[in-house]
């Protein structure tokens, strides 16, 4: 495979293109500690209007959008995660079946899918037979209209078959923000619900926001954030005690800016294990080197040193059991991880006492070797500080902790919602403009900063203002989330894993709102890891991971037509134990108590695909309620569950379903002593 990322004419400062090098197995560790194609200077000729210097948003889409990763990651699934260190979960598509490869189906899933199509004459002529193994029905052959077979998208392949891509509603039919959303309410600081650092009266669209209050708001308390700028950060140097701000010394600072001695604010403040300035020179090559420490550095520094000018005012810590948001600036969140790249924020570089229950924000971990996935990684990184400081984005990010009060009553009867699956695309790429899911750690962004790359990790990257959340967001509890709204994507990607790989600049032009957000708002739930797979259908799990899913996708002030459909997959699953099938259903009654419809993107399982879209349309085309589905699922674990004694029951949860609802809708009970098979 190629290891030279994708540029597309866009990317960072300075290095040697080399083309012609590729890895194979024995290439690949002679080219480990090296940057291929790293700082590339963005091409002035080919697109000089998209670095045109302006504060304004650009008008036009970035040319090529970020590519689908289905294949990738599929690829990605018969291959190790040889260098991941982290427990956030891959997006697997298939349940965790060893003995079952990624493009065999299951004798299970043979029995549960079915060819039904989405249309509404279906109703008409299907029996309810015709959804469940087994079926000795025959099938009249329906004739439908050209609406109706608009409904999937297929391709014919060399052997004449038809390959389906999507299944159930087009996708154009669900709601997307800003379009379906409502005005907003002024922006204001709320004490003790709302924290705004900006000056809201002086907030103009393409204008870098002022912050608020004026003078740096010096709070050293367990309350709130503790900034490297604050009197009271003390550290020892020499057997004497110095105060932080002592050290930030603007006049030294470009002149120590070299390859061999960091300025002292710089990888210096907490003794970290790692040599900042070797972990990061000996990756490059001598014109990327020159380049990173003669220009972008030094402005990351600046940055950096004016955290006590630009975030004033004291950010309270997001602790568990509370509701509360925090708004500001792009250019704010851009100062606070130029610090989390210096790691200069106090006692974070380790889980001390004090934040044992908080993600690591300092970036120690990210230097402390150079596998290839940290080299991925550092190249999306430095490419959104080269762009935000090239040119300061304008606008605001919101970051809401969310805590569920009371949960839904889920014997509720509330049908479920539209339902848009497909196998390819992505949450971040198709999904634009809906409620985005983040299969989330309960330390949100995983592993972004140390090892972990995979579906949480890989947005934290191309969304980098998403990893601020890591400063001051305590561990999810099981009845809270956190929502962030107004990230921008700076960097296109390729591969999953040990396969991802930067491929370049990405220009975001994704509309703003009345508070000059984008609108992108991503939600961040944390799944239950199942080391057993039967426990996953107990009832006490199946409550806290709907709770979960509700907690967020649930919007109780704001009007159900304003609501956004969620763009979700399979969460929870993967090396987290979650079945993708359970997973897709629960995440289908949450979104239907929330009042939302759902894009599902299975990331490549087209058996999953139709095994979803034909429950739903079961559920559906039968009025069967949430709340029906709910006791469904409680006579499931009461009746199969929980008298097996393998490590998979003999009868899937939709075979059961699909039984269940026959012998109820036909009016004939139980034969005593028959397999639910």
């Amino acid at each position: 495979m190629d290891m030279q990322p994708k540029t597309e004419a866009k990317g960072l400062r300075g290095v040697k293109t080399k083309t012609h090098q590729r890895t194979d197995c024995t290439q690949k560790q002679k080219f480990r500690n090296t940057l291929q194609q790293w700082l590339v200077k963005p091409s002035r000729k080919t697109n000089r209007g998209e670095m045109r210097d302006t504060q304004e948003d650009p008008d036009m889409p970035d040319a090529c959008d970020l590519q689908s990763t289905s294949d990738q990651f599929m690829d990605y699934q018969k291959s190790a995660l040889s260098d991941s260190d982290e427990d956030t979960q891959p997006l697997t598509p298939q349940d965790l079946d060893e003995c079952s490869p990624v493009a065999k189906c299951s004798k299970e899933q043979d029995r549960e899918a079915n060819p039904i199509s989405s249309g509404a004459s279906a109703k008409k002529t299907t029996k309810i037979t015709d959804f469940f193994p087994g079926s000795t029905s025959r099938r009249l052959p329906v004739k439908r209209s050209r609406a109706e077979k608009e409904n999937t998208d297929m391709e014919t392949n060399q052997d004449g078959q038809a390959n389906v891509k999507w299944m159930g509603t087009p996708i154009n039919e669900l709601k997307r923000l800003p379009e379906c959303g409502g005005p907003l309410p002024p922006l204001k600081d709320i004490r003790g619900m709302h924290t705004v650092m900006i000056r809201t009266d002086l907030l103009r669209k393409g204008k870098v926001p002022v912050p608020y209050p004026a003078v740096f708001e010096d709070t050293w308390d367990d309350v709130h954030v503790k900034m490297p700028c604050s009197s009271s950060n003390l550290f020892p140097v020499e057997d004497k005690v110095y105060v932080s701000t002592s050290i930030y010394s603007r006049s030294s600072v470009r002149s120590q800016t070299t390859r061999s001695k960091m300025p002292q604010p710089v990888f210096g403040l907490r003794q970290v294990k790692v040599n900042g300035s070797l972990a990061l020179s000996k990756v490059l090559e001598p014109d990327a080197a020159e380049s990173l420490f003669d220009s972008l550095l030094p402005d990351m520094v600046q940055l950096a040193l004016r955290a006590s000018e630009l975030c004033t005012k004291a950010m309270p810590l997001l602790k568990a059991g509370m509701t509360h948001s925090i708004t500001m600036s792009q250019e704010q969140v851009a100062c606070l991880l130029a610090n989390a790249f210096f790691c200069t924020f106090p006692r974070r570089n380790s889980r001390s006492k004090e934040y044992w229950n908080y993600p690591d924000i300092n970036f120690v971990r990210l230097f402390e070797s150079s596998s290839s996935r940290k080299i991925e990684k550092l190249k999306t990184i430095m490419c959104y500080f080269e762009s935000i400081t090239e040119r300061m984005p304008t606008g605001l990010v919101t970051f809401t902790r969310k805590r569920l009060g009371k949960p839904p009553d889920w014997k509720r009867s509330i049908r479920l919602t539209k339902l848009h699956i497909t196998c390819e695309g992505t949450i971040e790429d198709d999904g634009y403009g809906m409620l985005q899911v983040d299969f989330a750690n309960q330390f949100v962004g995983g592993g972004v900063t140390s090892s972990g790359l995979v579906q949480e990790e890989i947005r934290f990257l191309i969304n980098p203002e998403l990893i601020a959340s890591r400063l001051f967001t305590e561990a999810l509890d099981d009845n809270d989330c956190l929502i962030i709204t107004g990230t921008e994507q700076y960097s296109k990607y390729t591969g999953y894993a040990q396969t991802y790989q930067w491929s370049g600049r990405h220009h975001d032009a994704t509309p703003r709102d009345a508070w000059q957000r984008r609108c992108t708002e991503i939600v961040a739930i944390d799944a239950l890891q199942f080391r057993n797979f039967l426990e996953q259908f107990h009832p006490c799990k199946i409550n806290r991971e709907l709770n979960k899913a509700y907690c967020g996708f649930a919007r109780p002030e704001v009007q159900k037509e304003e609501l956004a459909a969620v763009a979700t997959g399979n969460w929870g699953c993967g090396v987290f134990g979650g079945d993708t099938r359970l997973k897709a259903l629960l995440q289908m009654l949450a979104a239907a108590e929330a009042g939302r419809d759902v894009a599902y993107f299975t990331f490549g399982d087209s058996q999953l695909m139709t095994d979803v879209h034909n429950i739903h349309s079961f559920l559906t085309l039968n009025n069967i309620t949430v709340g029906e589905v709910y006791g469904l699922l409680q006579q499931y674990y009461s009746s199969v569950c929980k008298s097996c004694h393998s490590r998979r029951p003999d009868v899937s949860l939709y075979s059961f379903i699909y039984r269940q609802q026959q012998w109820c809708l036909e009016g004939s009970e139980q034969p005593r002593g028959r397999r639910l098979m």
